[in-house]
């Protein structure tokens, strides 16, 4: 047993590849620069050269940098990182706060899809469905207004995450549903960032409880409306344009009448 010892070697070696993450998403590195070169990095932290790929590695697995023999490693642009990798995800998530390059993407991404995914939620929910999203919404009502005399009230961070996680598990789509699992940290920086930024909570609580409403009075049309306009207030809070939203009104028409029996 370990209990009572000194760190090993192993807890106190320095984490390459997330300190290089972290460098990547603060604008240190572009797109196109080359990273430090594994001998400096041998170097600099006094590491095997074995140790020190297996830390690249991380990033090349990740779709974040690749290497080019004779070289070294250069930093790929955003559209070649594997964020559906569970560990791009939660290095996104725990580092990328200062990058609006990266939040717009993730973004851009729920504006896409997440409109959908309440149109469907407000067609195949069932009762157990629809109790996880309100317990979520509860449970964000009630910190809210937990203590209304103190600083800044701002919706709880995890229920928030919550209760869109319900939702697209509402849709009973495999996909969607796994979808949730693996951009829930994603959802989360978004989630944090908008949360600690905006400047009327009521509202978004409000357009949070629209959108619940919608689903549970099986609703489509209003639940991708709804969706909408969540986003589009995590939009304004994080000060991103939407005017060229991918998402024309008419689609959701068309989407009701493709998944009609």
């Amino acid at each position: 047993m370990r209990s009572g010892m000194a760190p090993s070697s192993v807890d106190r070696m320095p984490h390459i590849a997330e300190m290089l993450i972290r460098d990547i998403l603060a604008g240190h590195y572009q797109p196109g620069d080359f990273i430090p070169r594994e001998l400096d990095l041998c170097q600099q932290f006094d590491l095997s050269r074995n140790v020190v790929r297996r830390q690249l590695s991380m990033l090349v697995d990740g779709g974040i940098i690749e290497r080019i023999s004779g070289h070294g490693s250069r930093v790929l642009p955003w559209q070649s990182w594997n964020i559906l990798d569970p560990v791009v995800t939660d290095w996104i998530a725990r580092f990328a706060a200062p990058n609006q390059e990266i939040l717009k993407e993730i973004l851009v991404f729920r504006l896409s899809v997440e409109p959908f995914v309440a149109m469907t939620a407000a067609q195949q929910a069932t009762a157990h469905d629809l109790v996880a999203i309100e317990e979520a919404w509860n449970a964000l009502y009630r910190d809210f207004y937990a203590s209304p005399d103190g600083p800044p009230r701002h919706m709880h961070n995890d229920h928030d995450v919550a209760f869109h996680v319900a939702i697209y598990r509402a849709t009973h789509n495999v996909v969607w549903s796994r979808l949730s699992h693996v951009l829930r940290p994603s959802i989360q920086l978004v989630v944090v960032e908008s949360n600690t930024s905006t400047p009327n909570p009521e509202e978004s609580l409000d357009r949070h409880r629209a959108l619940m409403e919608s689903i549970r009075m099986r609703q489509p049309g209003q639940a991708f409306e709804a969706a909408r306009e969540v986003l589009r207030g995590t939009a304004m809070a994080l000060g991103m344009d939407t005017a060229q939203e991918p998402l024309p009104q008419d689609m959701a028409g068309a989407w009701i009448m493709s998944s009609s029996p």
